[in-house]
């Protein structure tokens, strides 16, 4: 009669943790990517003003993303999956310029967000751009993501390259 019991108490131990796993929303995910314009706009004597995002400097040349899918954990776990993330001016046009790339979310206001990035040594674009993060973010973003924005960075210089467009609860 014991045996019964053990194989319930046993199954029980196996389950309990996927299910509270699974269970777990993310702090942030994201749904779709936008490209870089490295100028956003002009001022009022024609002078290009820079796209920088939170501090962070955009690449000199615009790039382009096709799709882009990442979501952030409670702990800080992020996965990034993002296709076709390639130079649209230059020389290298069609290209990803030899780039690797890291991602780094910023969790609050604009003049207070908080950076939390993957591993900045980053991850190779494949040739047609592709590319795939599953790591944790330093430091681990606090507790609450408010106005979450991801940018996804060169390794080589710190400028970004592409933004993902956070997930709405509504689609």
């Amino acid at each position: 009669m014991k045996n019964p019991f053990l194989g319930l108490a046993l199954a029980a131990a196996v389950l309990v943790p996927h299910v509270a796993m699974a269970d777990e929303s993310p702090l942030a995910a994201f749904d779709g990517g936008i490209g870089v314009d490295p100028i956003a706009g002009l001022t009022s004597t024609g002078v290009p003003v820079l796209n920088v995002v939170r501090g962070v400097s955009p690449g000199a040349f615009p790039w382009r993303i096709s799709a882009l899918r990442a979501e952030v954990r409670q702990d800080g776990r992020i996965k990034v999956d993002g296709r076709g993330l390639l130079l649209t001016g230059g020389n290298g046009i069609g290209t990803t310029g030899g780039q690797r790339v890291f991602a780094t979310l910023f969790c609050g206001a604009p003049a207070a967000a908080t950076p939390s990035s993957s591993s900045s040594a980053g991850v190779a674009l494949e040739p047609d751009g592709d590319f795939y993060i599953d790591d944790t973010l330093t430091p681990a973003p606090s507790s609450a993501c408010d106005s979450p924005v991801l940018l996804i960075i060169s390794a080589g210089n710190g400028h970004w390259f592409a933004a993902g467009i956070p997930r709405s609860d509504e689609r």
